[in-house]
């Protein structure tokens, strides 16, 4: 059997500068620290981390007063950070540089008068703290059919983000159908998608050149993790999410004679090491590569309190 890693995969720049932060902050504060929602959506990194003294919380008000209280890679809305504010809590944001920069705009469209549509996942925590920047002219799409069920007040005044973990390839048709509706509708960049959602995709779409079955590491609720499984599906390829190599089922390999593996942005590389061992037990002499692939060098800048 050979046992073939996908590159890039696991951690990207957000994933690892959030987790840095935590990390910072209980060494220069100590515990508790606490974090508003899970920094990244992975329960290993959650639980390494609270085993450490974070403290993970929903709500702003379950700090006490004068603590420290992060937010988490995803970002927060207005009426969040207000609420932290009331708490006279010592806020450290560690949301991704690129979801901050998603709200930037977000915010320029609104004061520009736009009505604005945001392409992504109902309920994703990414998704709530972006429309929480302009709540009274905010619109979700998740399909095409969505799009034609818009009601606008004025097409000739429109704008476009996307959820950062979403990718070229997921937002296509409906950007396109969005554009087919409002012809004047300002679109969001390509770089406002995150570099490493269609890095890890597109690495995906090479492994299903090569292999019959992909594992895609990643927890139910990473939506990165999610869609690499949705990808490797389309293209024919078996696919399964695992959180880690306990969830591996032996039946799964039967009849096969290569492997992919792949992990999302939040799920750390230690996960895939342990992933591999346990094919490895389940198919001893089972080689193992790592496919060529883009070579990430993207780091983002700490907050200043913690440099």
């Amino acid at each position: 059997m050979e046992l073939v890693l996908a590159q890039p995969r696991g951690f990207c720049a957000g994933v690892d500068r959030a987790i840095e932060i935590v990390e910072r902050a209980l060494d220069r504060f100590g515990p508790p620290v606490y974090v508003r929602h899970e920094i990244v959506h992975n329960q290993h990194v959650v639980d390494d981390l609270r085993t450490r003294g974070a403290v993970f919380i929903e709500d702003p008000a379950d700090a006490p007063e004068g603590a420290v209280l992060i937010f988490s890679a995803h970002g927060v809305s207005p009426a969040v950070k207000r609420a932290a504010e009331e708490q006279t809590l010592r806020v450290i944001d560690a949301t991704c540089p690129l979801v901050t920069k998603v709200h930037v705009e977000t915010r320029r469209l609104a004061r520009e008068a736009n009505e604005i549509v945001m392409v992504g996942h109902a309920g994703h925590v990414e998704v709530e703290g972006t429309m929480g920047h302009a709540p009274d002219r905010m619109f979700l799409v998740e399909t095409v059919e969505d799009v034609e069920k818009l009601d606008l007040r004025n097409p000739e005044r429109v704008g476009c983000v996307t959820q950062t973990t979403l990718s070229v390839d997921d937002t296509r048709d409906i950007l396109e159908a969005l554009q087919r509706r409002f012809p004047a509708i300002r679109l969001p960049r390509k770089d406002d998608i995150c570099y490493a959602t269609q890095n890890r995709q597109d690495a995906v779409k090479a492994l299903a050149e090569k292999v019959q079955l992909v594992f895609v590491i990643g927890a139910p609720a990473s939506s990165n993790s999610n869609r690499l499984v949705e990808v490797a599906r389309r293209l024919g390829i078996r696919a399964y999410l695992v959180q880690d190599e306990n969830e591996i089922d032996a039946a799964w390999l039967e009849d096969t004679h290569s492997i992919g593996i792949t992990a999302g942005a939040s799920a750390p590389e230690h996960l895939v090491q342990r992933v591999v061992a346990r094919l490895r037990e389940l198919a001893p002499g089972a080689e193992l590569r790592q496919q060529p692939g883009v070579d990430e060098s993207v780091v983002f800048q700490l907050p200043a309190l913690l440099r």
